[in-house]
């Protein structure tokens, strides 16, 4: 079983999601960036007053904080998943200097699968539960099961927003794609695919 990964793929395309379950399914610690950062920052730890200083100027916190971060949390002997990083060909390259990775997983999803995916989403103005209009919709359309609640398109969810992230996305990332497949290490998936038969793909993938 390798142990060490790399999920990869547009904003929309399950990453999360999928390295929760494989993380549950096989004892590996899920490395989230975003949730590491906040953590840090809700710490206080010197690396979150650190990166603090530069999210409260509107700054990207740079790549060597973050990868500090990362540094702390990996554990070659247990297994883990890495999740929103690394998101350049430069953290990749210092990822290599401090942990050996098995493979990186690409989850392949379409331009409009994603648009599609993300302008579907809708938020509960009162208990914030969250639903898709493709996947999980409401009983009642605009109306939360939960509470009553109304149910509202956040601006980050709007066509125009997902547009620009996923060509952010294709900037920046997707040339980690070609990094990874010139070490002989990715492994394609097509992410429109239900959740589950993803997840039992990635599972068949690294089994072998």
């Amino acid at each position: 079983m390798l142990k060490r990964m790399i999920l990869l793929g547009p904003p929309g395309a399950g990453k999360g999601t999928q390295a929760k379950l494989l993380a549950a399914q096989n004892g590996l610690a899920h490395l989230s960036t975003g949730d590491i950062l906040r953590d840090e920052v809700a710490r206080g730890t010197d690396l979150g007053k650190k990166a603090q200083a530069y999210m409260d100027r509107g700054d990207l916190v740079p790549d060597q904080l973050i990868i500090d971060m990362i540094k702390g949390r990996l554990d070659e002997s247990a297994g883990f998943i890495l999740d929103g990083f690394p998101r350049t060909v430069p953290q990749a390259e210092a990822l290599e200097k401090i942990a050996r990775i098995d493979v990186a997983i690409n989850i392949a999803l379409s331009r409009e699968e994603v648009i599609r995916r993300l302008t579907s989403r809708r938020v509960c103005r009162h208990c914030g539960k969250i639903y898709n209009l493709l996947y999980n919709p409401p009983a009642v359309d605009g109306v939360c099961d939960a509470c009553g609640g109304e149910l509202f398109q956040r601006d980050d969810d709007k066509r125009e927003v997902i547009e620009n992230r996923y060509d952010v996305y294709m900037d920046a990332t997707a040339p980690l794609i070609d990094f990874y497949r010139k070490r002989g290490l990715l492994k394609d998936v097509d992410g429109s695919q239900p959740t589950k038969k993803v997840s039992e793909q990635i599972l068949a993938m690294l089994g072998s």
